[in-house]
């Protein structure tokens, strides 16, 4: 009885996407597993942190975010999206990270019993957060190559007991941006199950579309007084070690997010809280060139591995690319190939098993990140072409 664990916790495994980190650590590998930059964040945002530690903004923070913080969350959403009307004192929570966001969020508004619809392949979060709310998770699968909606499917998992859905657009791992027929029907089942919409929208201003091209659940009609969306600094400034995010959501709902919070973490950092001020605040341009930065970056890769033999669909956004190996690994054996891909080639990717609640639904996947330099991406590249010369029945 002493080492009894909880059933919810033994019901899942670590992160398959760090695993994959330390392995390419030990082996000395080329990363393209965890979407970490290797590159450096804007220099202002750098010293900007030297400023609050230098002004002694070293202790403990509003538990749900300092009022700078808030202010410019909602400042910058309001330009983002016009007509998207944030208010800062009672409709945003700043978290540890948009992990914490997601994991909030569940405790503070699933009950036991109830179920969260989520599209498959998924972030390998979302599953463990609504189990450790208690909720059963029920998977709606996205269909190759371009990984697209089935409506029958989507329609058939709603039900009296859905409490919530969750989005992630643009999407991790597949790239995906989900568009706006896709929301409407999204909107349309909420309203008639009185559902919640769950959001992560990281990547928001990652994505290959044009003005426009990524639209917020929030600013939906049906869905606005019924979404929580999460999103934070790590991706879109390159600091994924700072862990700041936030929620916005309605008034009754950030009042509970917020509650629950304050007993998971307390808060965010306070000198790295200041500093993202400082990052809400870049002007206009730099999210012109952020997009365009990882278009560059993603049409050196993605034509690469398709040469090589790896079949895919370009993403339309967030910086990763999801893969078929039935030409490069016939049998369908995903985490034997990322590990020879680590040991043998020396770069490291992610298993596509890890996106899928029954492992074998991606047997013949592997996830690649492409937030990396260019020579970075090159070494990658050069290094995945001796798989062209290497049997396929290994």
């Amino acid at each position: 009885m002493i080492t009894r664990v909880s059933s919810k916790v033994a019901s899942f495994t670590e992160s398959v996407i760090r695993e994959m980190t330390r392995l390419a650590t030990a082996h000395d590998a080329v990363n393209l597993s965890q979407g970490l930059p290797d590159f450096a964040c804007p220099p202002e945002l750098k010293q900007a942190v030297k400023d609050a530690v230098d002004a002694d903004l070293n202790q403990y923070p509003i538990t749900f975010g300092e009022s700078a913080l808030r202010e410019a969350i909602a400042t910058k959403t309001g330009w983002a999206y016009p007509g998207w009307q944030v208010d800062p004192e009672t409709e945003i929570c700043v978290t540890c990270g948009a992990t914490e966001a997601m994991v909030a969020t569940m405790l503070a508004l699933v009950e036991p019993g109830d179920e969260v619809i989520m599209f498959e392949p998924h972030y390998e979060n979302y599953g463990p957060d609504a189990v450790l709310a208690g909720a059963t998770p029920r998977f709606v699968p996205l269909h190759r190559p371009d990984w697209s909606i089935d409506e029958a499917e989507l329609r058939a998992v709603f039900s009296e007991r859905t409490r919530a859905i969750v989005v992630n657009t643009p999407h991790n791992p597949t790239g995906k941006v989900f568009s706006r027929a896709e929301l409407d029907l999204i909107a349309e089942l909420c309203q008639r199950y009185d559902v919640l919409c769950i959001t992560d929208e990281i990547y928001e201003h990652i994505h290959f579309l044009g003005d426009g091209g990524h639209i917020p659940p929030a600013t939906v009609p049906g869905l606005s007084d019924r979404t929580i969306t999460i999103n934070s600094v790590s991706k879109t400034y390159a600091v994924t070690g700072w862990r700041v995010g936030w929620t916005i959501a309605p008034a009754w709902a950030t009042k509970a997010i917020r509650t629950v919070h304050d007993f998971l973490t307390v808060g965010a950092p306070t000198p790295l809280q200041a500093a993202s001020v400082t990052a809400l605040g870049l002007p206009p341009e730099y999210y012109t060139g952020l997009a365009a930065h990882y278009r560059e970056l993603r049409d050196l890769l993605c034509p690469a591995l398709t040469e090589i033999g790896f079949r895919l669909h370009a993403p339309d956004g967030a910086y990763y690319v999801l893969c078929g190996t039935e030409d490069l690994d016939p049998g369908g054996h995903d985490v034997e190939f990322a590990r020879r891909l680590i040991t043998d080639l020396g770069v490291a990717v992610v298993p596509g098993s890890s996106f899928y609640a029954n492992p074998e639904e991606g047997r013949k996947l592997v996830r690649f990140a492409f937030p990396k330099r260019p020579d970075t991406l090159h070494t990658a590249i050069d290094r995945l072409r001796a798989l062209r010369r290497i049997p396929t029945n290994i």
